[in-house]
């Protein structure tokens, strides 16, 4: 399965998004992973060399790719239950391919003005690449949302801009909180540094709902069943390349 985290606003969290999403998935969902950068700046793969460099972190391999990047992702794909992909917050060549051949595709948006004005623009982009691979599901992610409730307004008006075009919003959100930064730049996710903290929770709330699972253990039961439907798959072709031989 392919997923994208991407959209044309820097700064909205993409790369946590992914990081932390990559997490949740090895770690807790035993699910075996793959990211993909494709990010000039290097925010993801500078992150997993950091990971990397501790040993009692869960591995996460990562590789950085560019351009037409849709045959590349097919073939990861083929090798790995996810290929998470960091686009930057940009329109270009990379994220129009991926969106090709994803599964899902994640954009965050912050509750700000200059961020929703790429809506529209993203929108165009999900119904053009729909065109190609009608069964992709694209949703935004309201994300680094302010935490006073007197400006709770803000996140419902951004999620109704959103819901006036024909892409899902997700419930789940994300808040402005300062353990993001310091889990990026130690090569952590919030998921492991206070697994039973907010963000960890928001982290698990926006990888579940855009799987439409409803917890870990629902990912891992899925993940096995494939597995094992595969193996089935995988033997039953080799029995029939018997026959013909034999024949």
């Amino acid at each position: 399965m392919i997923i994208l985290v991407g959209g044309e606003k820097g700064g909205s969290g993409k790369s946590c998004l992914a990081q932390n999403i990559a997490v949740f998935l090895t770690a807790e969902c035993g699910a075996s992973i793959i990211m993909v950068d494709c990010d000039p700046q290097r925010t993801t793969s500078d992150w997993i060399q950091a990971r990397n460099n501790n040993p009692e972190l869960a591995s996460i391999n990562c590789v950085q790719l560019y351009g037409k990047i849709r045959n590349d992702l097919l073939s990861l794909e083929q090798h790995y239950d996810f290929v998470i992909v960091d686009c930057g917050g940009q329109d270009n060549l990379a994220l129009r391919a991926t969106m090709s051949v994803a599964s899902h595709v994640l954009m965050p948006l912050r509750p700000k003005r200059r961020d929703l004005k790429t809506v529209s623009h993203m929108d165009d982009i999900v119904a053009t690449c729909m065109m190609i691979n009608p069964k992709m599901r694209a949703s935004f992610v309201i994300t680094q949302c302010p935490s006073l409730p007197n400006q709770a307004n803000r996140i419902f008006e951004a999620k109704d801009v959103c819901r006036t075009y024909d892409i899902n919003v997700l419930d789940a959100i994300t808040y402005s909180r300062n353990i993001y930064d310091d889990s990026e730049e130690s090569g952590l996710s919030v998921i492991e540094i206070e697994p039973t903290g907010k963000a960890a929770a928001e982290m698990r709330g926006i990888a579940c709902e855009m799987l439409e699972a409803q917890n870990a253990t629902e990912i891992r039961n899925r993940l096995a069943t494939t597995k094992i439907n595969k193996m089935r798959g995988d033997y039953g072709s080799g029995r029939s390349q018997e026959k013909l031989y034999a024949v």
